[in-house]
C-alpha cells in the first residue's frame, strides 16, 4: 500500500476508512438531530482512536482535499440500532477535529449534495447497518466508491478484517495508508524484526477465529505468549494444542477475567520482558478497574 504522501488528494473526494470502534456507555439518541438527546449521555472511555484522525485530516485538507467522508462501524449491530449509530461520534469528532461534520444516514449520492463548506467533513452512518459490508461484497464496495476518488486507511485495528470497506473498496479506488496507520505499520514491524530479548506477546479478547492465528504466529518469534481475555474457554473447550511457549490464563469462576493466580504468573513473566506486543483485553474491560 502507497503512503499518503504518494498519493494526490488534491480537489479530490477522500473516503477516510477510520476505527470509529470507542466503547460507549449508557447513551440516548434522539435521530431527528445530530446531537445527543437532552435524557441521554455518551461516554467516551477510550478516544484515542478517534484523536489519531486529526494529522490524516489536517493533512489532506492542507494538500487540497476537497471533501473528507468518514466511514467506519461501532460494535457488531445486527441490522439497524439506533444504539449503535455512529450520529453520537459527531460532537466528539468535531472537537477533536476542529471543523464542522455533517452527519449522513445514506450511502447514495445524497452525500455529495450536503451543503458545502470550505472544509467539508462527512460522517456516514455505521457500516456495518448494511449487510454486504461484513460479508466483503462487491457491489455495496461499488455504491461506497462512488462517493469519493481516493480512499485513505486509518483503520489499524480493522485491517485483518475481510470487509467490504477494507478490502473490496480500495481495490476500486487509488488507496494509500494514513499517517497513523503508516506509523503503526512501521514501528510493528521494527519490533518484530528485530525485538530485545526477552520477548513476551500478550493476546487477549473473544475473537478465536482471528486471534488463534495471531497467537500462533506469535509463538514462532515471541520467547512466550500470554493468553487471557475469552480465548482460555475455547481453547480448552476444543482441547486446542499449542506450543510449549505459550501459556493460557486460568479465568474467574464467572468467566470474565483472568484469575489471580494467573495475574500473579502474567506479572512474574512481564516484569523480565524487554520488548511486550499487547492485543486485546485480559478481562472485561468494559466495566473498569473493579474487583
Amino acid at each position: 500500500m502507497k503512503l499518503l504522501s504518494e498519493i494526490d488528494v488534491s480537489q479530490k473526494r477522500v473516503f477516510l476508512r477510520a476505527d470509529l470502534d470507542v466503547p460507549i456507555e449508557e447513551f440516548a439518541v434522539d435521530p431527528s438531530k445530530t446531537r445527543l438527546a437532552s435524557g441521554g449521555s455518551s461516554q467516551f472511555t477510550e478516544a484515542t482512536r478517534l484523536q489519531n484522525l486529526r494529522p490524516t485530516v489536517d493533512y489532506l485538507f492542507e494538500n487540497g482535499a476537497d471533501k473528507v467522508i468518514i466511514g467506519g462501524h461501532l460494535d457488531r449491530p445486527k441490522g439497524f440500532d439506533p444504539a449503535l449509530s455512529t450520529k453520537q461520534l459527531l460532537e466528539p469528532l468535531e472537537r477533536i477535529l476542529g471543523q464542522e461534520i455533517v452527519f449522513s444516514s445514506q450511502l447514495k449520492s445524497s452525500v455529495n449534495r450536503e451543503p458545502t463548506t470550505d472544509n467539508h467533513i462527512v460522517l456516514l452512518e455505521n457500516l456495518r447497518f448494511w449487510p454486504g459490508e461484513v460479508k466483503n461484497d462487491q457491489t455495496f464496495a461499488q455504491q461506497l466508491a462512488k462517493l469519493a476518488d481516493v480512499y485513505i486507511n486509518e483503520a489499524f485495528g480493522n485491517c485483518h478484517r475481510s470487509h467490504s470497506s477494507m478490502v473490496a473498496l480500495p481495490a476500486l479506488l487509488p488507496h494509500a495508508a494514513g499517517l497513523h496507520l503508516e506509523k503503526e505499520i512501521e514501528e510493528l514491524t521494527g519490533i518484530l524484526k528485530d525485538p530485545k530479548k526477552p520477548f513476551v506477546a500478550i493476546v487477549g479478547g473473544a475473537k478465536i477465529e482471528t486471534k488463534l492465528p495471531l497467537v500462533e504466529n506469535l509463538a514462532k518469534i515471541a520467547d512466550l505468549v500470554l493468553v487471557g481475555g475469552e480465548l482460555p474457554i475455547e481453547i480448552r473447550q476444543k482441547n486446542m494444542k499449542l506450543k510449549e511457549n505459550v501459556l493460557v490464563a486460568q479465568l474467574t469462576e464467572d468467566g470474565k477475567d483472568i484469575n489471580q493466580e494467573s495475574i500473579d504468573a502474567f506479572i512474574q513473566k512481564i516484569k523480565t520482558a524487554q520488548t511486550i506486543v499487547w492485543n486485546g483485553p485480559l478481562g472485561l474491560f468494559e466495566e473498569g478497574y473493579k474487583k
